[in-house]
């Protein structure tokens, strides 16, 4: 009973053992080789290589937003010059087909002028009374009405008369002596001057003081 008692204790101690290495869950090692850790050791290794690994996705992050930042602005640039070149594209076409409305009104009325000149001398010698005034009436009536239509075609007359001289919107034929106008001021329109929009489309014939 002895050896059986004393085998029975032998063999609880060594349970005993044994229970307390797997309560306490250490790393055994066999031959040199480790046994895997236990689940909650896995947990914080993993969770040790994951904060190690964020400041570096961190860092990615930045550097891919700051180029999306450069692209972004290098877009934005090409766009606002695109839509500059377009604008000024318009506007310059615009101004082109103006001009050569302008140059194709300018060319009818160059040939329309001179009736006007001589609608403008029959009337200044036109009769004041008897048939011949009502004639005349109707003349001015016509001469009215195509100075409306070259009106609304952007032609006007130059109002010449005792301004000054100005090469660039008169024509002088002759300078005489005058005690009404001082010298270098026109005197007289021999044939009327007339502008087409901003530019002159006829200078004036005029006579200037000496």
């Amino acid at each position: 009973m002895t050896k059986e008692n004393n085998k029975h204790k032998k063999n609880q101690h060594v349970e005993d053992e044994i229970n307390n290495h797997i309560d306490e869950e250490e790393i055994i090692e066999v031959e040199g080789v480790e046994v895997e850790p236990s689940f909650e050791e896995s947990i914080e290794t993993e969770e040790q290589i994951e904060e190690e690994t964020i400041p570096e996705d961190i860092e990615k992050l930045k550097s891919a937003l700051h180029e999306a930042h450069l692209k972004s602005g290098e877009y934005l640039d090409g766009w606002q010059r695109a839509r500059a070149e377009f604008i000024n594209y318009k506007k310059r076409v615009e101004r082109d087909r103006q001009q050569r409305q302008q140059e194709a009104v300018g060319s009818i009325v160059l040939k329309i002028l001179p009736v006007v000149d001589d609608i403008e001398r029959a009337l200044k010698s036109r009769p004041q009374d008897g048939n011949g005034a009502e004639w005349a009436e109707g003349i001015d009536l016509i001469y009215k009405k195509l100075q409306s239509i070259l009106e609304a075609e952007g032609v006007k007359p130059m109002n010449a008369l005792g301004e000054v001289f100005d090469p660039n919107l008169h024509e002088a034929i002759a300078q005489v002596p005058s005690d009404d106008y001082e010298s270098g001021r026109i005197i007289e329109v021999l044939q009327q001057g007339y502008y087409l929009g901003d530019r002159v489309l006829r200078p004036a014939l005029v006579r200037v003081a000496a």
